[in-house]
């Protein structure tokens, strides 16, 4: 059975600041890996984080998240063979010392990561009874990005480290898992357990773009 994030706190929990600090490192320390270690994901905590994510909020409680563990050779080869056509015409879009910045990125643990986790949404769904997307049906892909968020700080709380691989064909990708119809593919998550750890997001840590602290700024109007 997969543990529950509340099975010991009191109804309603209380949330103290030793307990704020630590939300605080967990959101801080989440990372998005590309340097994974090849040895497997003991299974009961990938459930108990995917367990974990299931608790996100979603337009009307539709809850249109579909997950799809990506075992087999030959589609994990798909998967791969579409990241580096990809990765080679975005690598080409840049020029000079960019462009050899970008070639020296790792951008994607697929070869490594033990776990291949491909997240869509169901558009179809009937669920939720078409609340809250009349106007803006987009709210269906936001609430799956809110379930990846959650399971990726759940993975981060068990020792686990996911990486988003956003340089890939979707519609190849889709076709290569054969997943229903009106499955529109969200994100391809690669997760294990991390080769290193730092405090700086790699990105930040290789050169390509620092942070913003300014993202951060309130604007009032």
């Amino acid at each position: 059975m997969s543990e529950s994030p509340s099975s010991a706190a009191p109804f309603p929990p209380a949330f103290d600041d030793a307990f704020r600090a630590r939300l605080a490192d967990l959101f801080a320390w989440r990372r998005d890996v590309r340097r994974f270690r090849t040895d497997p994901v003991d299974e009961a905590v990938l459930r108990t984080c995917l367990d974990w994510a299931a608790l996100a909020p979603s337009v009307g409680n539709s809850q249109p998240w579909r997950f799809v563990r990506v075992s087999e050779p030959r589609r994990r080869a798909s998967v791969a063979a579409s990241f580096e056509r990809c990765n080679a015409a975005a690598r080409a879009t840049y020029a000079d010392e960019r462009q050899a910045l970008y070639a020296r990125l790792k951008l994607a643990g697929l070869r490594e990561a033990p776990v291949h986790l491909a997240v869509f949404c169901d558009s179809g769904t009937e669920a939720g009874h078409g609340l809250g997307r009349a106007t803006m049906p987009e709210m269906l892909r936001y609430s799956v990005a809110a379930c990846i968020h959650a399971f990726w700080l759940a993975a981060r709380a068990h020792g686990l480290g996911v990486g988003w691989v956003s340089i890939l064909e979707p519609a190849i990708v889709t076709q290569a898992l054969d997943v229903p119809e009106g499955w529109d593919l969200i994100a391809y998550l690669c997760v294990g357990h991390p080769v290193e750890e730092h405090a700086d997001p790699e990105l930040v840590r290789h050169g390509w773009q620092e942070r913003h602290p300014e993202t951060a700024r309130l604007l009032e109007r």
